[in-house]
Protein backbone atom coordinates (compact mmCIF):
# COMPACT_ATOMS: atom_id res chain seq x y z
CA UNK A 1 0.00 0.00 0.00
CA UNK A 2 1.25 3.58 -1.48
CA UNK A 3 0.43 6.51 0.59
CA UNK A 4 1.03 9.85 -1.43
CA UNK A 5 1.08 13.19 -0.45
CA UNK A 6 -1.71 15.55 -1.64
CA UNK A 7 0.73 17.63 -4.23
CA UNK A 8 3.67 15.40 -5.29
CA UNK A 9 5.18 18.79 -6.62
CA UNK A 10 5.68 20.31 -3.21
CA UNK A 11 9.10 20.74 -1.35
CA UNK A 12 10.24 18.62 1.04
CA UNK A 13 9.48 19.62 4.40
CA UNK A 14 10.43 18.76 7.98
CA UNK A 15 8.34 19.79 10.79
CA UNK A 16 8.31 23.56 10.13
CA UNK A 17 11.22 24.31 7.90
CA UNK A 18 11.96 23.06 4.29
CA UNK A 19 14.74 20.43 4.15
CA UNK A 20 17.14 22.67 2.80
CA UNK A 21 16.56 25.08 6.20
CA UNK A 22 17.06 22.60 8.02
CA UNK A 23 21.09 21.55 6.44
CA UNK A 24 21.37 26.02 6.37
CA UNK A 25 20.63 25.87 10.40
CA UNK A 26 22.25 22.47 10.90
CA UNK A 27 25.75 24.18 9.67
CA UNK A 28 25.28 26.66 11.38
CA UNK A 29 24.80 25.67 14.48
CA UNK A 30 27.95 24.03 14.02
CA UNK A 31 30.41 26.48 12.69
CA UNK A 32 28.51 28.62 15.39
CA UNK A 33 29.54 26.28 18.73
CA UNK A 34 32.60 25.84 16.73
CA UNK A 35 33.18 29.96 17.10
CA UNK A 36 31.41 30.28 20.53
CA UNK A 37 33.93 27.50 21.81
CA UNK A 38 36.91 28.57 20.48
CA UNK A 39 36.82 32.34 19.99
CA UNK A 40 33.91 33.10 22.72
CA UNK A 41 31.93 34.86 19.88
CA UNK A 42 28.27 34.68 20.61
CA UNK A 43 27.20 36.67 16.92
CA UNK A 44 26.88 33.97 14.62
CA UNK A 45 24.72 31.59 17.15
CA UNK A 46 22.51 34.59 17.39
CA UNK A 47 22.31 35.52 13.50
CA UNK A 48 21.97 31.01 13.26
CA UNK A 49 18.84 31.40 15.47
CA UNK A 50 17.18 34.31 14.12
CA UNK A 51 16.91 32.62 10.26
CA UNK A 52 15.96 29.82 12.21
CA UNK A 53 13.35 31.80 13.08
CA UNK A 54 12.61 33.72 9.98
CA UNK A 55 12.47 30.61 7.93
CA UNK A 56 9.41 29.10 9.62
CA UNK A 57 6.95 28.01 7.16
CA UNK A 58 2.77 28.29 7.45
CA UNK A 59 1.06 26.99 4.68
CA UNK A 60 3.91 27.79 2.37
CA UNK A 61 4.86 30.91 3.04
CA UNK A 62 7.66 31.63 5.64
CA UNK A 63 7.94 34.23 8.22
CA UNK A 64 10.54 36.77 6.31
CA UNK A 65 8.41 36.73 2.97
CA UNK A 66 5.24 37.60 4.96
CA UNK A 67 7.34 40.34 6.68
CA UNK A 68 8.89 41.61 3.17
CA UNK A 69 5.43 41.48 1.67
CA UNK A 70 3.88 43.70 4.65
CA UNK A 71 6.98 45.68 4.59
CA UNK A 72 6.73 46.51 0.22
CA UNK A 73 2.35 46.89 1.03
CA UNK A 74 3.09 49.64 3.52
CA UNK A 75 6.01 50.80 2.73
CA UNK A 76 7.82 49.81 -0.40
CA UNK A 77 5.07 50.69 -3.38
CA UNK A 78 3.07 53.27 -3.59
CA UNK A 79 -0.97 52.21 -3.54
CA UNK A 80 -2.66 53.70 -6.25
CA UNK A 81 -6.88 53.68 -5.11
CA UNK A 82 -9.43 55.22 -8.30
CA UNK A 83 -12.38 56.40 -7.30
CA UNK A 84 -15.47 56.76 -9.26
CA UNK A 85 -18.14 58.66 -9.06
Amino acid sequence: MYIYPDNLKAKATLWLWELRDIGIIGIGCLISVFILTQLGFLLPIVLTALYAFLSIRFEDTSILEFIRCAFLFFIGHQQLYKWRA
